[in-house]
């Protein structure tokens, strides 16, 4: 996800990606390469055994999110009111409603002071459901979750784009009813396996350029007799 963030942000540093494969596609970068503000959050911190203890760490996510952005306080392109909303996502005691309508807040924020829609990026949106569901206050958090999601994806017209990372794949009709334009990938589709993690060839590459041989390679997993089954293996 950071390499997304990297990629989208109208504050990231382009040089990061000089001599990349991606550099090759000029009307790619040209269109998408800098030129958005992006809020990137994960989920994962939210984690504990009860729902008052899981919220909690939900609101140090969501203050976090809010102040990368502390510019907002001096922005010349909000209102008086703005700013204090923006505030109350500073808040570490925020309620529920202002925690659910944060993102959204937040990207209404970011477009007003940039002028331009704002891209999304989640990681690990599952990890909090799967936690309450151990804990047993899953009903709680799909609730928590569903209000966050919704406020911040359906009707959203500060928005570019979203993009949801997680391990477990969650009902749509649980936490994402509603939302229209949502494309599911999983590890089992090829659509972007290319452009994330290592394809069979670069790790072939990565091997041959540090001076070692498929052989030597093979050695430690049983001597598998094809080097393409080990690297399919760790794919």
């Amino acid at each position: 996800m950071s390499m997304l963030e990297y990629f989208f942000s109208i504050e990231g540093d382009k040089s990061i990606f000089d001599g990349l494969e991606i550099l090759k596609n000029p009307k790619l970068c040209d269109e998408y390469m800098g030129k958005y503000p992006v809020i990137s959050v994960s989920l994962k911190g939210i984690n504990a055994a009860a729902y008052e203890g899981a919220f909690d760490f939900a609101v140090q996510i969501m203050q976090r999110a809010a102040e990368a952005f502390q510019f907002l306080c001096d922005s010349e392109c909000l209102s008086e009111h703005d700013k204090e909303a923006y505030k109350k996502l500073l808040d570490s005691n925020m309620s529920e409603a202002v925690f659910c309508g944060g993102l959204r807040r937040l990207s209404e924020l970011l477009k007003k002071h940039y002028g331009t829609k704002v891209i999304l990026l989640i990681d690990e949106y599952d990890v909090p459901l799967a936690k309450a569901f151990a804990n047993g206050y899953y009903d709680q958090m799909v609730f928590l979750i569903r209000n966050l999601l919704e406020q911040a994806l359906k009707t959203n017209s500060s928005l570019k784009l979203a993009v949801l990372t997680g391990c477990m794949r969650i009902s749509k009709e649980s936490i994402f009813t509603g939302l229209n334009n949502f494309t599911t990938f999983t590890i089992a589709d090829v659509d972007f396996d290319e452009y994330f993690g290592f394809t069979n060839q670069e790790v072939r590459g990565r091997i041959l350029s540090m001076g070692c041989s498929f052989l030597s390679s093979k050695s430690a997993y049983k001597q598998r007799s094809n080097s393409s089954e080990l690297l399919d293996h760790y794919k």
